[in-house]
């Protein structure tokens, strides 16, 4: 009796702990829109191989031309000239993409201190499949890349950044290099004493964000769910008591509602 009882509560407890938002079951046009990104998404590593096979072809067709000037050469000292020539060429772009790096650092170390602040909310890896994690990290390095080529950039912030999300970013080439705030605790626990400055970014707000404010701290949800989840950025928001805000994107692009989510 005792352990049937045991059962019965275990059975009730498990109920209890569920949680109260469920991934939202795709409709026919939904499940449409995910194979269309499906497909988009096996396009687009064709597109990647084929370029990469395109490089590798040119890198190829350079080297042979190369050779054959070497080879064209009347004398050996016009050959070391030609040689000579090639690696001044080839040291001073260097030194420029290094001039340009130092030029992106330091406005990124700028941007540290008077920069806006972005957080990218990573408290959602529980929800998304391998495949899913994986797109939000490349879309996370794209994210650093566009803003590190901005002339004013923002400084990011990476929260709630443990488990298999902070795995798949730490086996990035360079990543702890990266000039950004990563933190394994969740923005309220890093940013506490701004909580007053917190705004996340969500379609479901009813307030329009028309000019951004340096003292806000911006949130945006790092979930790649294929609309599975939806309202539950807001959904935080609001038990957290945090403001809430969303970007007036209807009123300049016309996007079909599946796009018009500011998760990642």
């Amino acid at each position: 009796m005792e352990g049937e009882k045991e059962t019965k509560q275990n059975g009730q407890n498990t109920l209890e702990n569920q949680p109260d938002s469920q991934p939202t079951t795709l409709s026919k046009n939904a499940k449409k829109k995910l194979l269309k990104q499906q497909k988009w998404e096996a396009k687009k590593a064709e597109k990647k191989a084929q370029t990469k096979e395109q490089k590798k072809k040119e890198g190829e067709r350079k080297r042979k031309e190369w050779e054959e000037k070497l080879s064209s050469c009347a004398s050996e000292e016009e050959r070391l000239k030609l040689i000579e020539s090639r690696r001044e060429l080839r040291k001073e772009r260097m030194g420029k993409r290094a001039e340009e790096k130092e030029e992106k650092t330091q406005r990124l170390r700028k941007a540290k201190e008077f920069g806006l602040n972005i957080v990218i909310d990573l408290e959602f890896a529980d929800l998304m499949t391998d495949s899913e994690i994986h797109s939000l990290v490349q879309q996370i390095i794209y994210c650093y890349a566009v803003n590190r080529r901005c002339a004013s950039p923002g400084h990011l912030w990476l929260t709630g950044c443990s488990g298999e999300m902070e795995n798949q970013l730490q086996r990035l080439s360079g990543f702890d290099r990266w000039i950004i705030e990563k933190e394994s605790q969740s923005y309220i626990e890093a940013l506490q004493d701004q909580k007053e400055n917190l705004v996340y970014l969500t379609a479901d707000s009813e307030t329009a964000l028309d000019e951004l404010d340096l003292k806000k701290i911006y949130i945006v949800g790092g979930l790649v769910d294929r609309n599975r989840w939806k309202g539950l950025t807001m959904k935080k928001a609001n038990e957290q008591g945090i403001q809430t805000a969303k970007l007036p994107i209807s009123s300049y692009l016309k996007m079909s509602s599946s796009q018009c989510r500011y998760s990642l």
